[in-house]
């Protein structure tokens, strides 16, 4: 019997999934544990392993095509069985699944190649006179990060250096400049260049995007409360660790700081840590126990305009953590997402989001609520400005910190609330460090 592989539902929130590439080719041998494909989800690319053993008869769906979850991708032939036989025997049903059919409400119980993150595909590339087997997420994230591929020594099958090999360098510091890439990147347009009209189809991720933003903000009654922070204690404190700790790795960011805050003022704010929860008649407002703070990303956009998109990290237990692995989680969480590696559970379960747009000398902007938060701080730059103190006018630098809450839960004065607290914690640093 033929062993049909079916697109999987990779996370919650999945409903039709996108073949990137294929690791293997019809009439290739694979074992169970192999690598087969690269899957662009809602939420991240992916990569899709074999459960059986078996010769790839049809490949069912070609690369960069969108199917629904449930839809045939892939057929195998057992062992001694006729190729061309396997290949046959499931066409009309690989062409009904084609044409849409409705995806089931689980993963199909039939024999399918499931998600494993951590495994690598089957690629390499040279680097000097040595081949260095390596999947294309531990070479991004590599690349990115400064790491040697070829002092490494890989865990994944026949050696293949795998994502856990380069983070695992990156936490004990393995940091050496890596070898100049052999390929080119893509041209940039020169200054004053024609733009040229095109059609770029939505990828799974923007698709997404597009939809949850529409439905959190026709869905959700948004209003804006805004504040102005004087970091300047807080950037003289963050300077001062920052020299303390450079020699052990460790670079503080102004992020790290408000990620802590925002916990930290959880607990005398509550209500903020909070979700709209139950049936039309039966509402209710469910308080979490838990605090988890998301961070978004922005994903880069590459020269042809594809790429970019959002995603948000999840910093869990963010209350219980002190500022060091704040930073450490936060910066292996946004080289994973860059590298498009981040999977389903560390982008859920998030309570609050924060969206910082400072880094790119924004000074303010509002952000729309990441469902089901109830609340969104949207952070600009911290600029120079004159600030008053004791009557006299000074130097200063002012950030300016806005908050969108969901009105059902929130109201304006418990908004400015929670914001006086946090503009009291980053007015103060020093109480962010016990």
């Amino acid at each position: 019997m033929p062993i049909t592989v079916t697109m999987p539902r990779l996370s919650d929130t999945m409903q039709q999934g996108t073949i990137v590439r294929w690791a293997v080719k019809e009439g290739q041998k694979v074992k169970s544990g192999d690598v087969i494909a690269d899957i662009e989800t809602d939420k991240a690319t992916m990569e899709l392993q074999s459960f059986d053993d078996g010769t790839v008869a049809r490949l069912a769906v070609a690369p960069g095509q969108a199917v629904p979850v449930g839809t045939l991708i892939m057929v195998l032939a057992a062992a001694g069985e006729d190729l061309a036989a396997a290949a046959g025997a499931t066409a009309a049903p690989a062409k009904a699944a084609a044409a849409g059919s409705a995806a089931p409400a689980s993963a199909p119980t039939s024999s399918t190649a499931v998600m494993d993150p951590p495994r690598a595909s089957a690629s390499h590339s040279t680097n000097g006179q040595d081949r260095v087997f390596a999947s294309p997420l531990a070479r991004k994230i590599a690349e990115e990060a400064g790491v040697d591929l070829g002092r490494l020594q890989g865990s994944g099958p026949a050696g293949r250096i795998i994502r856990k090999d380069v983070e695992e360098a990156i936490a004990g510091g393995q940091r050496v400049p890596a070898p100049a890439p052999t390929s080119r990147p893509a041209p940039v347009p020169a200054a004053g260049a024609a733009l040229a009209s095109r059609r770029v189809p939505l990828s799974n991720m923007r698709r997404v995007i597009a939809q949850r933003l529409v439905e959190s903000a026709q869905s959700i009654p948004h209003y804006q409360v805004s504040v102005e922070v004087d970091m300047a204690a807080l950037a003289d404190l963050r300077q001062q660790l920052n020299d303390q700790l450079g020699s052990q790795g460790v670079k503080l960011s102004v992020n790290d700081f408000l990620v802590r805050a925002c916990a930290l003022a959880m607990h005398q704010h509550p209500y903020i840590n909070t979700r709209w929860n139950g049936a039309q008649g039966q509402e209710a407002i469910e308080y979490l126990a838990d605090v988890n703070i998301g961070v978004a990303i922005a994903l880069p956009v590459q020269p042809d305009g594809t790429g970019g998109g959002l995603v948000v990290a999840t910093l869990r237990a963010a209350d219980q953590m002190g500022l060091r692995q704040i930073s450490s989680q936060s910066k292996a969480l946004s080289e994973k997402a860059r590298a498009r590696g981040l999977s389903p559970q560390e982008m859920s379960d998030s309570t609050f989001t924060i969206s910082n747009l400072g880094m790119f000398g924004v000074s303010h902007f509002t952000a729309i609520i990441n469902p089901p938060n109830a609340a969104i701080l949207a952070v600009g730059a911290a600029l120079d400005r004159p600030v008053v103190k004791n009557g006299q006018l000074v130097p200063g630098k002012v950030m300016t910190m806005t908050l969108s809450s969901d009105h059902r839960l929130i109201d304006g004065a418990m908004a400015a609330q929670y914001l006086a607290t946090v503009r009291e914690l980053l007015e103060k640093p020093a109480t962010l460090l016990v």
